[in-house]
């Protein structure tokens, strides 16, 4: 339990230090090409897993929705890593916790789902914390929360095709598939702003794809090793690191809404995901229970 909640924290650490470094290169390079070399080099430091298993992990009958995951991941990718460039980077994880809501909504929707009071609750307050952040009316929504806001969404869509793939394919075949069509796929995107890195942009753009490898192996782990609800809250953890680093690296202060409002819109979304696996832990035990003989 200890060593799966360490994992999360670290996965946490991870993928913010890897948002930083986006931020950082993309002061200098397109932001599109900055999500190229983060999926080339994520797969160059996930090749040696897939060579180990002779590239089984490949193996689908979904190739067709590895395909569209890919186009919307795509999609989501450009979009946050463009809002990085100029976002600050408290904000933008704040509003990246929108994600979960998101979907909860496409999941009744596509997945026939059914949402209750409880769950219905806490949309509306997680969307109330989205407003905290963004105040609008009070100040000017600016480009980046909105970028930061669609590329929630966007990824939200790709969560709900990876909740229908995880039925039949394995965690490292998902993850091996990103990376297979997101490379080519935010490459073509680069090529309309490319420009050629210099050796220690390059190095950056390096340990940009290593930290998200790392990042997506440790999360995967965690949550293989223990329970969502206690994993769960320690994704909070990100809002923290976000502060820490954006104040030591760029300067970045958050203001108290920022807080007030990541910490309604994560508590909502934790609520949502302990409420999911409450009932599919009842759904599992009502089968168990039908399926027992009755003498």
């Amino acid at each position: 339990m200890a060593r799966a909640m360490a994992m999360m924290l670290l996965s946490s650490l991870s993928f913010i230090c890897m948002h930083a470094l986006v931020a950082r290169a993309s002061q200098d390079l397109p932001a599109f090409e900055v999500a190229f070399f983060r999926n080339l080099f994520g797969f160059l430091w996930l090749l040696p897993a897939l060579l180990r298993g002779r590239f089984a992990a490949l193996k689908t009958k979904k190739l067709h929705l590895h395909a569209l995951r890919g186009a919307v991941n795509s999609a989501s990718m450009l979009m946050f890593f463009s809002a990085l460039a100029f976002t600050p980077l408290a904000q933008a994880t704040a509003l990246a916790y929108t994600s979960p809501l998101f979907v909860t909504i496409g999941a009744a929707l596509v997945l026939g789902e059914t949402l209750r009071l409880r769950r219905l609750t806490a949309l509306l307050f997680g969307f109330a914390g989205m407003l905290l952040v963004l105040r609008p009316g009070v100040i000017e929504i600016g480009t980046g929360p909105l970028l930061v806001l669609g590329s929630a969404l966007l990824w939200a869509v790709a969560m709900i095709d990876i909740k229908i793939l995880s039925r039949t394919d394995s965690s490292l075949t998902i993850a091996a598939y990103m990376v297979v069509f997101l490379t080519p796929m935010t490459f073509i995107a680069a090529l309309f702003v490319w420009q050629w890195p210099t050796l220690p942009q390059i190095g950056l753009l390096m340990l940009i794809g290593a930290f998200g490898t790392i990042g997506h192996l440790l999360f995967n782990e965690a949550f293989r090793q223990a329970d969502a609800t206690i994993l769960a809250p320690l994704d909070f953890t990100k809002l923290i690191w976000a502060s820490v680093i954006g104040f030591f690296a760029f300067g970045q202060v958050p203001d108290l809404w920022t807080w007030i409002g990541g910490s309604v819109i994560f508590a909502s979304a934790t609520y949502i995901s302990y409420r999911e696996h409450q009932l599919a832990r009842q759904a599992t035990k009502a089968a168990a229970a039908a399926q027992t003989p009755r003498n």
